[in-house]
């Protein structure tokens, strides 16, 4: 494989965890009338969330509330809560001496992604692509994943994704990307059947894409 294209929330950070808490308790029950599962919305680009909750369910506030709301959240969890995943930099160092080139692929602005780029010095990424900067709609269609493919001259198919979410592992596999589905308890309940394969730890994580991207 030539590219490895990591998802930002949950997967090089942990802020899906803090993301799911808040949107249960909090963002949900003041944005819409009905009870909604987060893993309905998990992996969407926060603005597209509006729309799709606007158009499924009652929502109690406007658009523009909304968002308001979900970017405060943002900064706190961004600039207060969330870690780096275990041994990520020693991983992007590994992966970049077998010549493999990485990008972070997310559905988050390019503001929060440049947060968690500068608050963890995460430097050397070959490509950095958010919903926002596409025309086309976002994760779970698969986009994304095609542009970023397009982005660093590669096909999809020679590119590896680290997803978390069920919207995010179906956009990679849409794209014809090697999906592999990074489980954690927090998306315990999301479907990754649609990936090639699961890990469910840092250390497996990073022998699984070395040894994807293993030259020999």
């Amino acid at each position: 494989m030539d590219c490895v294209l990591f998802d930002m929330d949950g997967v090089i950070v942990d802020s899906e965890d803090y993301w799911v808490e808040r949107e249960r308790e909090e963002l949900l029950p003041a944005v819409v009338e009905e009870d909604v599962p987060v893993s309905e919305i998990t992996g969407m680009n926060y603005k597209e969330i509006y729309e799709y909750l606007d158009s499924n369910y009652t929502t109690r506030v406007s658009r523009e509330e909304y968002i308001d709301r979900f970017e405060k959240l943002a900064e706190e969890i961004y600039t207060e809560h969330a870690e780096l995943m275990p041994g990520f930099r020693d991983l992007l160092a590994a992966l970049h001496v077998r010549g493999v080139r990485t990008a972070i692929v997310s559905s988050s602005p390019p503001d929060w992604i440049e947060t968690v780029s500068e608050r963890f010095d995460l430097e050397g990424f070959d490509g950095i692509l958010s919903a926002e900067d596409i025309d086309g709609p976002g994760k779970p269609e698969p986009t994304i994943y095609e542009h970023a493919a397009a982005k660093l001259g590669v096909e999809p198919a020679d590119c590896v994704v680290v997803e978390d979410s069920e919207h995010g592992v179906e956009s990679a596999a849409a794209a014809g990307a090697y999906t592999v589905a990074y489980e954690t308890p927090t998306n315990a309940e999301h479907d990754h059947s649609a990936a090639d394969e699961s890990v469910s730890s840092p250390e497996e994580l990073r022998e699984r894409l070395l040894a994807l991207c293993d030259a020999d």
